[in-house]
């Protein structure tokens, strides 16, 4: 490795009294390496000084020739003697060679500022010797700016620049002053003592007559999307939420969140963490156990859902920072909540992109060392799809995910478009496959607990088959086959024209036998926008608010929260917010109150699916059997269950029609007490409710739907019940098998 020497900056000349002996100084100025042929004829000092800066990692003192005895003593800060030194050298016999250094990694480390050598001698010498003082690469691994006890580390990825250095405040700027040396294959760093956290700094790469002023990939934070990178440290956050642990996926209800519009007010800047925090007492009293936010990281400008990343490394500064980041995940694991993020790597940006062309170089007019500089490059969003094949980009994105599972805590991942990873417009692209099974295979490793998701919205089981078998490896994917269905079933306005096969649909279909391998919504980002509005909103235009918004949209809440499945709600859906989702458009706070009965009835699911009172484990099981479909009179039921018996076995019974009951029978799995512990007909939903009265039942051992019991039931319009079995109840008679999710009977 070839060492660049570095100017100094300044001189000075000491004098000093040795021995009762008025030695003067020679300081050395200039560029250096400094060569001194000397001598001293009778006993007594020498002394030469130099200046050294934060760059510099390494001073050293090489003897080419030595007549005589000769001492060596090297002092930092002050003239050195016989008893106050940091290094010494001692040559008692004559010829060549002999070196000291101070390095970064001595165990004297070197400190900025001027450094002394006195050479002492009993008799009269000769010697010749050479002080340099170099840039080296940085001792400390690791990409970006790593911030250390006395400086930062910084390294990056140039593998055509002709020359890169560190600039920022600790340097004024100069973008001569800090060359970044080669560590090999492309990568290039530096240590740069009294770098400090929180001074700004960028890259300067050179190539040809390119001079590129670039903020670092890997920096968690930058002043602006336009701006600058900022040294932050990733061990100085004081996190108190140390005894959290992520929730079992069974018990995993998600509340997905735009921070920006999320606890905001309309005009001025968006939200942010800070204002999140302060709503995530009522999460908590809601009863969702994880919050998915949409991403994070920087962006061009204050507003947008976060699917343009420009800083892929950093969290967007109109919400916080990485800091601001690290408060949200700390306060929202503090109350018992996981939190997953969105994250994009099928394309970045496409403005404010700083690692568009990064190091100078590209092909054919594409991007340059992260994205594919062929067709492979087109994406619906820009001509910014990352190189999934070139190893640096693979390592980047991998690293990206370690950094915010472990740095920030993140409980787990929701992949946008892996579609857009696995295909390009030239067809399938093993780059991708290959890539997301390495960032599984590597999260798994690490922290097999946490949750990975991929929105990929082709029903392809693969996407979750382990990467033993072939698989990308992901733990659950988003469903299409769960809320395309469903939307129908909820907004047809006649119900007649209502197809109860939807249900079957939404209800049966699984990846790979495996009930968590799917997330079920009825609204998220992308369905309640791009044409399309809230579900209340689409069921009634005119007054989203009406009975007939609050009943049919709140069937696919029960729907939701009782299916196998990873259920999710989108921010604001508790309180039947209404219109489409907007970046600009918070959430509407007073319709907490407005919509309190609806909020309840979603607070009431909620503690159903995770079996809060411990009466309705089969919700969180596997078990499924969707045994009686009317589709004539829009009723369906369903049995769920995880190991069976009392407080275990939970059955559903749906009205789709505007259409009261007093008296349905439906087949029962188990003899026993029924008791209800759930009806969205009950008043204190919703006032102008018809609060149809349906009381629990002794099973009759009469077989009904494929079923060895039988009970009849109140059903009230548009409208669902939720039966238990009490303990002290029977046992199975029916036949169900484990995990059936056969086609119902019809009738």
């Amino acid at each position: 490795m070839k060492a660049i020497r570095s100017a100094i900056l300044f001189a000075v000349t000491a004098l000093l009294s040795t021995n009762a002996l008025a030695q003067s100084v020679n300081h050395l100025t200039g560029e250096g390496p400094w060569r001194i042929q000397d001598s001293i004829l009778t006993r007594g000092w020498k002394y030469y000084s130099v200046d050294v800066l934060g760059q510099h990692g390494e001073l050293k003192i090489d003897f080419q020739q030595r007549r005589g005895l000769i001492d060596l003593f090297i002092k930092q800060g002050s003239i050195p003697s016989q008893t106050n030194f940091d290094i010494s050298a001692f040559f008692n016999t004559n010829g060549t060679g002999g070196s000291r250094s101070l390095s970064n990694t001595t165990s004297v480390k070197l400190v900025n500022g001027r450094v002394y050598f006195g050479i002492y001698t009993r008799t009269a010498c000769l010697y010749t010797f050479t002080i340099s003082r170099n840039v080296v690469a940085s001792h400390i691994q690791g990409m970006g700016s790593i911030p250390a006890q006395d400086g930062t580390s910084f390294r990056t990825y140039a593998p055509f620049a002709n020359s890169v250095h560190a600039a920022g405040d600790f340097n004024n700027w100069n973008s001569l002053a800090a060359p970044m040396q080669s560590d090999g294959n492309g990568y290039r760093s530096v240590f740069i003592r009294g770098a400090l956290t929180g001074q700004k700094y960028k890259y300067v790469i050179r190539n040809g007559s390119q001079t590129l002023w670039r903020t670092d990939p890997y920096g968690p934070r930058v002043t602006n999307s336009v701006g600058e990178s900022v040294i932050y440290d990733q061990k100085a956050f004081n996190w108190t939420s140390n005894n959290f642990s992520t929730p079992t996926w069974n018990n995993t209800v998600i509340y997905q969140m735009h921070i920006g519009t999320f606890n905001d007010t309309p005009g001025g800047a968006p939200g942010n963490f800070n204002s999140a925090i302060q709503r995530l007492d009522y999460l908590q009293d809601l009863g969702v156990t994880a919050i998915k936010l949409l991403p994070v990281n920087e962006f061009a400008g204050d507003f947008s859902w976060g699917y343009n990343p420009s800083h892929p490394f950093a969290v967007e500064s109109a919400y916080g920072g990485p800091d601001g980041l690290k408060r949200f995940v700390n306060e929202a694991h503090s109350r018992g909540i996981a939190v997953l993020l969105d994250v994009v790597h099928n394309h970045y940006g496409p403005s404010d992109l700083d690692i568009w062309r990064y190091d100078g170089w590209s092909e054919n007019n594409r991007g340059g060392i992260f994205f594919y500089n062929d067709d492979r490059a087109f994406t619906p969003w820009g001509d910014t799809r990352p190189d999934f094949g070139r190893g640096f980009v693979r390592q980047y994105i991998r690293d990206n995910a370690l950094m915010f599972l472990e740095e920030f805590r993140l409980d787990g991942f929701r992949w946008d478009s892996t579609l857009n990873i696995r295909r390009t417009n030239w067809g399938d692209n093993p780059d991708g496959w290959s890539l997301m099974q390495w960032v599984n295979n590597e999260i798994d490793a690490r922290q097999p607990w946490k949750l990975n998701i991929a929105e990929d919205l082709q029903s392809n089981e693969w996407i979750t088959k382990t990467t033993g078998a072939g698989g990308a490896g992901f733990d659950s994917q988003w469903s299409p086959n769960f809320v395309h269905p469903m939307r129908p079933l909820m907004t047809t306005p006649n119900d007649n024209d209502r197809n109860m096969n939807d249900l079957v649909t939404a209800l049966t279909q699984n990846y790979n036998g495996q009930w968590l391998q799917r997330v079920i919504y009825t609204e998220s980002h992308d369905e309640v926008a791009n044409g399309r509005s809230r579900v209340p909103q689409e069921i009634d235009p005119s007054n989203p608010g009406s009975y007939w918004a609050r009943k049919r949209s709140t069937l696919g809440a029960v729907v939701t929260m009782t299916t196998p499945g990873i259920p999710m709600i989108f921010q604001g859906q508790e309180i039947l917010e209404d219109g489409y989702f907007q970046d600009t458009d918070p959430i509407d706070w007073s319709k907490e109150v407005t919509f309190a009965g609806v909020r309840q009835l979603y607070k009431d699911l909620i503690n159903l699916r995770l079996n809060r009172s411990g009466t309705t484990k089969g919700l969180s099981g596997p078990n499924l059997n969707l045994f009686h479909v009317n589709n004539g009179a829009k009723v369906a039921a369903f049995h769920r269950w995880d190991q069976g018996g009392a407080g275990d076995d939970v059955v559903v019974l749906v009205n789709f029609s505007n259409t009261s009951f007093a008296n349905y029978t439906i087949g029962l799995p188990r003899g026993g007490n029924w008791s209800v512990v759930f009806n969205s007909d009950w008043n204190g939903y919703g006032s102008d409710y018809g609060n149809t009265f349906t009381a629990g039942v002794t099973a009759q051992a009469n077989p009904l739907h494929g079923l060895g019991f039988r009970g009849t039931f109140a059903l009230g319009p548009y409208s669902a019940v939720i039966l238990t079995l009490n303990p002290a109840s029977g046992s199975f008679v029916s036949g169900e098998k484990s995990d059936r999710r056969d086609r119902p009977s019809k009738d």
